[in-house]
């Protein structure tokens, strides 16, 4: 009996002891009951911590995230981007994971509210810092159009200045709405959620090796084809598909030019001729006359001495006046071929948009002079007629032109070189690529020598 009794002993409360540890947290006893470990499956967390989750719900004003948490987390609509009203179905799909930052673990209402940009801000934040050290660009949508440049989504909103979109100004930011762009950052202040990018040195980056394939491909005296990008005083600018060329003002016509506008316009595309390359500066000068018919070739092969044609005076100096007899072609009437009688102002015989005949005395092909004559034309006189005080100042002081009245803008008078010599022009440089094209100040262009420079021709000995 007594070997039975010790046998059939048993450790008190031994399944009792064992249940919990057998359960590995995952069941615990509740009133003597086993049941599921809820809190075991939840990972601690706290405000401002990031956590991922499931879309479960989306509705108009808010988006429910299950977190594993004893309840669902709520994502406010406007927490669920940096865009302004947004519609939640637009920003997240249901079943899609999503990490959203812990704003209050329970509100008022016992809500876990949650924030999706939140989240994306701070790991924007890493990766923007990254890349500013790096060099390296970063890609955002354009989600806003603002005075003075754009915005990026970055998960942060960055600032893309209208002058550092393109590598030349745009004219229509619009245009960028909604396209996804790669941006350098070139400004970041994290305290004041700062981030200014520039667009146009990615550009410039890409377009380096082009540059300098096609530097080593043009060649002097080479015709090529372009578009004109940009117009400022002194000239206009050639896109010749990766590197901009530029056409002087004086390169632009055989015909006197006031604004390059009156030549070319944006967006033109225009054959022109290579005239100077400077590899080291990546600088290119073209000539858009160059390829165009030289209307002095017209004047040797159609008219000689002696020849009376038809002219309209386009300017009027001291010493005589300028007669266009051709598109481009102008020649001297010196003051003493004017009339017949002794003239004391050539204001007194003829005005600007006056036509008149003339008789070519002179052709000088080495200078590109016309000496032209009115008197010697038979049965023309011209009649003598009383200045104005204007007048009379302006021959004292400056030519007189012709106003907008008497001359369309298509007439203005033509280079001094048909009647007068022209100052030869050294070919004229590109700004250099770190400034653009608009900022190149008008002073640097050569200026032209005006027909008043010009000493006053000795008359023509009558035959």
């Amino acid at each position: 009996m007594e070997a039975t009794d010790t046998v059939t002993e048993n450790p008190p409360d031994s399944t009792a002891e064992a249940a919990p540890a057998a359960s590995d947290d995952v069941l615990i006893e509740v009133d003597g009951k086993l049941v599921p470990n809820y809190d075991a499956t939840i990972h601690p967390f706290g405000e401002g911590d990031v956590v991922s989750g499931k879309v479960v719900r989306i509705d108009k004003d808010e988006v429910l995230v299950d977190i594993g948490y004893k309840s669902e987390g709520v994502i406010p609509s406007h927490e669920l981007s940096i865009r302004k009203s947004v519609d939640p179905s637009d920003e997240v799909e249901i079943g899609e994971e999503v990490d959203a930052l812990v704003l209050t673990k329970e509100d008022q209402e016992g809500r876990l509210i949650l924030s999706k940009k939140r989240a994306r801000f701070e790991k924007a934040w890493r990766r923007i810092e990254g890349a500013a050290e790096s060099g390296q660009p970063v890609e955002g949508t354009v989600i806003e159009v603002v005075k003075g440049g754009l915005i990026l989504d970055l998960g942060v909103r960055g600032f893309l200045p209208a002058s550092l979109v393109d590598i030349r100004r745009v004219q229509n930011l619009d245009e960028f709405m909604g396209q996804k762009l790669e941006c350098k950052v070139i400004e970041l202040n994290r305290s004041r959620n700062n981030v200014v990018l520039s667009r146009r040195a990615v550009l410039e980056e890409e377009r380096k090796e082009v540059r300098e394939q096609i530097l080593g491909r043009l060649e002097s005296g080479q015709v090529v084809e372009g578009k004109i990008s940009n117009i400022v005083d002194f000239g206009a600018f050639v896109d010749l598909e990766g590197i901009d060329g530029l056409i002087h003002i004086s390169e632009l016509s055989w015909s006197h030019v006031n604004h390059p506008s009156e030549v070319v316009s944006i967006g033109d595309t225009v054959r022109v001729k290579v005239l100077d390359i400077d590899k080291d500066r990546q600088r290119i000068s073209l000539g858009l006359k160059q390829t165009q018919e030289d209307p002095w070739q017209r004047v040797l092969n159609e008219y000689k001495e002696g020849d009376v044609v038809e002219g309209k005076v386009t300017k009027i100096v001291a010493f005589g006046a300028f007669v266009q007899i051709l598109p481009g072609v102008e020649g001297l009437v010196h003051i003493s071929e004017l009339a017949q009688h002794h003239v004391e102002s050539p204001a007194e015989v003829v005005r600007p948009g006056d036509e008149i005949q003339v008789q070519i005395l002179e052709v000088d092909d080495s200078r590109r002079r016309l000496s032209l004559s009115a008197k010697r034309v038979e049965g023309q006189e011209l009649e003598v007629r009383e200045l104005s005080e204007d007048e009379a100042a302006a021959v004292e002081g400056e030519a007189i032109e012709p106003t907008e009245a008497e001359s369309p803008a298509a007439e203005t008078p033509a280079a001094e070189a048909a009647g007068e010599p022209q100052a030869e022009a050294p070919p004229a440089e590109a700004p250099p690529e770190e400034a653009p094209a608009e900022d190149a100040p008008a002073e640097d262009a050569p200026a032209e020598q005006s027909p008043e420079e010009a000493p006053p021709e000795e008359p023509q000995s009558e035959a």
